[in-house]
């Protein structure tokens, strides 16, 4: 059959990024107390596409990810590297999202359940410079306003926060232990279930360490800073506010001194 995609194009425009999106997959990552956890990933594939060269041919993007030997960052080289030499690219690029639980005992009662956080690998291969490979993890957790705290008679308000962080690392670094910088960086951690002395717990430890926006980004970026294995992180931490009628955030990334 006629090879149409192969054609040549004339218009000498390349394009830096073509592929497919929004491809949901089945998937399993690496858990730091179980081996191997199985999701649902959301996937976006693409490749570097020559000026000359009229499209991609769509179908082995598929092709590739159901031969992928394993969704960790050794095995995304390994596919990506695949990826480029099936379509004759010198780039290739993805990014899958996806749910991962952890398993977390509430902090007075010691009840198990599930928690999850958002995670993200964006990894790219580029036969002129290698194997680029970026962990992203929100983390949901509590907020409390030291402001309102200092001004008010009694209590002072709190909401949830979204701790996103994106690091780069040269040896594995676990999700759960980004998932513990984020917490220890807030006022509080939440829990999927509290009894009521949980929950007092929470109520009280978020009261006895308030946090602005400012504070939880600066430190979760101390946290990453001091950990072995990070070369490169950022932080952007988002408060959902519960007193004004929009939210906060903060960023900061690695170099960001001055």
């Amino acid at each position: 059959m006629k090879d149409v995609q192969s054609q040549k194009d004339t218009r000498n425009i390349a394009l830096k990024k073509v592929g497919i999106n929004d491809l949901k997959w089945p998937i399993k990552v690496l858990d730091k107390t179980s081996g191997e956890q199985t999701t649902v990933s959301t996937m976006d594939l693409s490749v570097y596409l020559p000026h000359d060269q009229r499209g991609t041919h769509m179908s082995r993007f598929v092709e590739v990810i159901k031969e992928a030997p394993q969704f960790s960052p050794k095995g995304l080289e390994e596919m990506l590297k695949h990826l480029v030499e099936r379509l004759e690219a010198k780039t290739g690029h993805c990014r899958i999202a996806f749910d991962y639980f952890v398993t977390k005992a509430s902090p007075v009662t010691g009840i198990m359940a599930p928690y999850d956080v958002q995670c993200c690998f964006d990894a790219e291969y580029s036969v002129e410079t290698g194997f680029k490979f970026i962990l992203e993890v929100a983390v949901p957790a509590t907020t409390l306003c030291p402001c309102s705290k200092e001004i008010s008679e009694f209590g002072a308000h709190n909401q949830r926060a979204i701790i996103k962080m994106k690091i780069e690392m040269d040896k594995l670094i676990w999700i759960e232990d980004l998932v513990k910088i984020a917490e220890e960086s807030a006022s509080s951690p939440i829990f999927t279930l509290l009894k009521r002395q949980d929950e007092k717990w929470v109520t009280e430890q978020a009261y006895l360490n308030p946090r602005f926006v400012e504070d939880v980004a600066r430190e979760t970026a101390a946290r990453l800073e001091a950990y072995e294995g990070i070369t490169w992180y950022s932080t952007y931490v988002e408060s959902i506010e519960s007193i004004h009628n929009h939210n906060a955030f903060a960023y900061t990334e690695k170099g960001c001194t001055l």
